[in-house]
Formats: structure tokens, C-alpha cells, sequence
């Protein structure tokens, strides 16, 4: 049987809001074995974010809204990045060499890159582009928010946020979402450890072109490695987040440009 490239959530479900996890699984269709790794890199971050995947699908449920989840490995394809990225086909992942994506890329071996996009990365996109438009029919305008984990440690240093919240120039809800985290008490990351800004990626695709609200939400790995630290972030998320979506002028259309423009 093929390999689904997204599973979809509550396709009718609440349009005012959409969850995505590019990044849910540590699966690879039969074909690819192991991509030449050992199993055990499976387990690791660099294969997939670590707690995201049950957290969304039960956040999901508690909101009652749609979400879209990648089904493979971040090492096959990277959803959160444009098909003009060199990542998107990874080759070496913190310290680990991938042997069946040393040559995948548009110049090498362009054929089985196309085939990772055409089959795998494409089909995410067109889902959640479905749901936004959905919603749309609908007349709403929806808020999507991406859910992300990250490592404690990088590089053998300790990473002090519990929390990132990424975002480009739509603060709508990147900055009410970093207030009401911190007024739980959590040590934030405004931009950290990543940055919001990236061409082509996917809130940048969905979000940043369309002029719809979004954000993107890092969580640290070992705050949701358990299904009762997921339970108690899902039951935090379901009461965080109405309130910030149902605020004046969120669910309208407003494009405010890239940090990436030129």
C-alpha cells in the first residue's frame, strides 16, 4: 500500500483554526529501508520533532479544528522547507551523514528529487492549502498555527526557553501568544532557537503570502515526551489559544511583507 503523504484531522472541524505538524513523524515508505542509517537515528530529533505529532492530533480533538500532519520523516523531505532550499533533502543532520540523500538534490540525481517533492512534499501542501481554502468558502478567515519541538541541548549547551514562538511580520498572534506564556510563568524565546523567517517555508507559503494570520509554536522535547506531559500541554493549549485567535481584527486578511524581502 502507498505511503500517505499527511494525515488529516477533522477535515470539517472548526474553520477559525488550522494546526499543522510538518515535522509529526519518524516514518519512511517501505522503499527507502532506513535511507543507509541505523535504525536507532530514528529515535532521534534529527529524524522528526520528538512529542509533536500526539500532541497535535489530541489538541486537535480538544478544539475541534482541522489538522494536517506530515506522515514522513523529516529526512526524506523536509515539509518545512522550499523546494529551492538545499535542506530540504538533508545530508548530514547534527553530526549524523545520511548515505541515500547524498546525492539527492535538482543537479545530482534530479529524478529522485522530484520524485521526494512530486509525492511527498507536494500532496502535504495541497492539503493544507484545501483547508485554508475551505475555510474561505466558509467566509472565515482561519488562524494556522504550527506546532514544533526542539532539542534541550545543542552542541553540548543548554537551551534556557521552554518555549519559542517564531513569526515573520504578522504579530497578530506571535506577540500576544509570547505575553500569555509568560504570564504562565515559561521562559520564552521571541525568534528562539529558531527564526520565523524563512523563504518558502511553509507558514512563509501559507501564511505570509496569503495575508493569513499564523504563527509557529516550539515547544522543548522534554516538556512532551510523555503522553501526561502531552495531556497537561494540550489541556494548556486548548485554553491559551481561544482567546488569541477571537481577538479584534485576527481573522482578517493583512499582508504585511517578509523579513526575507529584498
Amino acid at each position: 500500500m502507498p505511503h500517505s503523504p499527511f494525515e488529516l484531522i477533522n477535515p470539517d472541524g472548526d474553520p477559525d483554526i488550522l494546526l499543522l505538524c510538518d515535522h509529526a513523524s519518524n516514518a519512511l515508505p517501505d522503499a527507502y529501508g532506513t535511507l543507509g542509517l541505523a535504525a536507532t537515528e530514528f529515535h532521534r530529533h534529527i529524524a522528526y520533532d520528538i512529542g509533536t505529532g500526539p500532541l497535535v492530533r489530541d489538541l486537535a480533538a480538544r478544539l475541534g479544528c482541522p489538522a494536517v500532519l506530515g506522515t514522513c520523516s523529516r529526512l526524506l523531505v523536509d515539509l518545512n522547507r522550499g523546494a529551492d532550499d538545499p535542506t530540504i533533502v538533508m545530508k548530514l543532520s547534527d553530526g549524523s551523514v545520511i548515505p541515500d540523500n547524498a546525492d539527492v538534490d535538482p543537479f545530482r540525481n534530479a529524478e529522485e528529487f522530484e520524485r521526494r517533492i512530486t509525492l511527498y512534499h507536494q500532496p502535504y501542501h495541497d492539503a493544507v492549502s484545501r483547508q485554508i481554502d475551505r475555510a474561505r468558502d466558509l467566509g472565515r478567515v482561519p488562524v494556522v498555527i504550527s506546532v514544533h519541538s526542539f532539542t534541550p541541548v545543542w552542541r553540548g549547551v543548554a537551551r534556557p526557553w521552554e518555549v519559542g514562538v517564531l513569526w515573520d511580520k504578522d504579530d497578530r498572534i506571535a506577540r500576544p501568544m509570547i505575553a500569555a506564556f509568560e504570564a504562565q510563568g515559561f521562559v520564552v524565546g521571541d525568534n528562539l532557537p529558531y527564526i520565523g523567517f524563512l523563504k518558502n517555508d511553509t507558514l512563509f507559503r501559507h501564511g505570509t503570502v496569503s495575508g493569513i494570520p499564523h504563527v509557529l509554536l516550539e515547544i522543548r522535547q522534554d516538556l512532551i515526551d510523555t503522553e501526561a506531559d502531552r495531556e497537561v500541554w494540550a489541556a494548556r493549549l486548548q485554553h491559551l489559544l481561544p482567546p488569541l485567535v477571537t481577538r479584534e481584527g485576527v481573522h482578517e486578511i493583512r499582508h504585511f511583507g517578509s523579513r526575507t524581502d529584498r
